[in-house]
């Protein structure tokens, strides 16, 4: 059996513009282009599912995930940086895998900047395989743009 983090409180809860308080910090903590309130505004109106894990009334991390007609397509996920290497990647992969079977999904995918190399090693640990690569698909510093791995995770065999 797996160790998993230990907050007997942690839950998932959707998404919600009064979230938009606790979430766009933690965006801006973790990312050198976060995410704007536009961005999660237009991914709730546009009906993607978009969930909060919180520990308490602390939030650890988030997703957002996009519905296509036989996969799901990870658009933002996010842990918290106060509550990075704790294991709650993992809790919300799991959580984002169940959705995602629920919804008749095959397959999940997602990019991943190529100098993110822990978020790498997190998918890869989940299952996810690398099959390509995106040239210039993120924003950089210095108006440069950085590459993405993309990879997938077959959810029915």
């Amino acid at each position: 059996m797996s160790a998993l983090p230990q907050a007997a409180e942690a839950r998932f809860e959707p998404m919600t513009p009064e979230l938009f308080g606790a979430v766009l910090p933690v965006e801006q903590a973790a990312y050198t282009h976060p995410w704007t309130r536009g961005n999660f505004a237009d991914s709730l109106r546009a009906g993607y599912q978009a969930q909060c894990l919180l520990g308490g009334q602390e939030l650890l991390g988030y997703f957002v995930a996009m519905k296509g007609v036989d996969e799901v397509h990870l658009l933002n996920f996010t842990v918290a940086p106060a509550h990075q290497h704790q294991g709650w990647a993992r809790v919300m992969l799991e959580g984002l895998d169940t959705w995602a079977r629920g919804q008749g999904a095959l397959w999940l995918w997602l990019e991943v900047r190529v100098s993110n190399l822990r978020a790498q090693h997190v998918y890869e640990a989940h299952g996810f395989q690398r099959v390509g690569l995106r040239k210039r698909y993120y924003p950089a510093l210095h108006e440069q743009r950085e590459d993405a791995v993309v990879m997938s995770l077959r959810l029915w065999n």
